[in-house]
């Protein structure tokens, strides 16, 4: 049977009426919408339902999207909407507040999304499988503890405090920072391992009695820098979605606690917005839940995700259009702070 324009239509309007209300859509409403009779929408309802499309959940109710009906619709039918110029101001205003680091620009970013669409958000910070050491920095915090900081190419900046021995001054830090600069700016991240810290203090000969604590920092925050860190948002909204009632919503608050699974499922292709739903995801606890994905760039480089998951009625084309403008506010910002560091 072939998808003609009009059953097309009405498709359409049933998911924005389903979307917008969370009840099944009558043929009236969908009538009047479309241009047609209420018997001609039944007609091609009836259709509908045979090609796997709609379903009708009793006997009385109108019709609802079946996930086959909302992947037709996210593939083919959905119109992604142009924001607003005062809605782009103020997402760039709310990107903006506040320190300007990687990591809290990204949360800030997932806190936007979870605050637009009513939904979860999931933010991934620059995974550092690849990344290459910028610079590291050193800060005194008291008389005998400083902090490391290891700046990354991926925009991330990982610290760790360390105790010496005696007492630090600032001309022992600055030989800190001469040192490791000399030995590890530039580096891969992954090669800072213990063999090679091992190296670079053999090397030092007897000023290894100064830096084996810093040292075993760095390790420490290198390692820390290899990891993603999964930022969440908004896992509250999914409380107030009646088909998520029963547990359900807790089901999924449980799995995004899972930092590693939620990484996983946000490996999506860059350059576009990916919509999973229901069943796609591969997650029984997901099942009545959808996934939009984007990922974002850093120097033109694949670096992370941002994610809206909500019930699988979500607004698509809503979600597409604010997820899409933040990744790429996200991936120009991330862009000018690596190039200004």
């Amino acid at each position: 049977m072939e998808l003609t324009p009009r059953k097309e239509r009405i498709l359409s309007s049933v998911v924005a009426g389903y979307v917008k209300s969370g009840e099944p859509v009558g043929s009236k409403a969908v009538a009047e919408e479309v241009g047609v009779s209420s018997a001609t929408v039944r007609n091609e309802m009836a259709d509908l339902i045979e090609l796997g499309l709609l379903e009708q959940p009793h006997t009385s109710a109108g019709r609802v999207p079946s996930q086959r009906g909302y992947r037709e619709y996210v593939d083919r039918l959905m119109e992604v909407p142009e924001l607003s110029e005062e809605e782009r101001r103020t997402f760039d205003s709310m990107l903006l507040s506040g320190s300007y680091d990687p990591e809290r620009l990204l949360l800030r970013a997932s806190r936007l999304l979870s605050g637009v669409t009513r939904c979860a958000a999931v933010a991934t910070t620059p995974s550092g499988d690849t990344a290459q050491v910028r610079a590291v920095q050193f800060v005194q915090t008291s008389r005998r503890t400083a902090m490391l900081i290891l700046m990354s190419s991926t925009g991330t900046m990982k610290n760790r405090v360390f105790h010496c021995d005696f007492d630090l001054t600032s001309d022992i830090l600055r030989v800190f920072f001469r040192v490791f600069n000399g030995k590890v700016a530039g580096k891969n991240v992954a090669d800072i391992t213990p063999a090679f810290l091992q190296s670079v203090g053999v090397s030092l000969g007897q000023m290894y009695v100064l830096v084996g604590a810093p040292l075993r920092a760095l390790l420490e925050v290198a390692k820390d820098t290899m990891g993603t860190e999964v930022l969440l948002s908004g896992q509250m909204n999914l409380l107030f979605y009646p088909e998520l009632e029963h547990g359900g919503a807790r089901r999924v608050m449980d799995f995004l606690e899972r930092r590693e699974d939620v990484a996983a499922i946000l490996r999506q292709r860059p350059g576009q917005v990916t919509i999973l739903i229901g069943r796609e995801l591969g997650r029984p606890e997901l099942d009545k839940t959808s996934l939009a994905v984007s990922r974002y760039q850093v120097n033109g480089q694949d670096a992370g995700a941002l994610a809206v998951l909500g019930p699988v009625r979500m607004d698509y084309p809503r979600v597409t259009a604010v997820l899409q403008y933040v990744s790429a506010q996200v991936s120009q910002m991330l862009t000018v702070l690596m190039r200004d560091e």
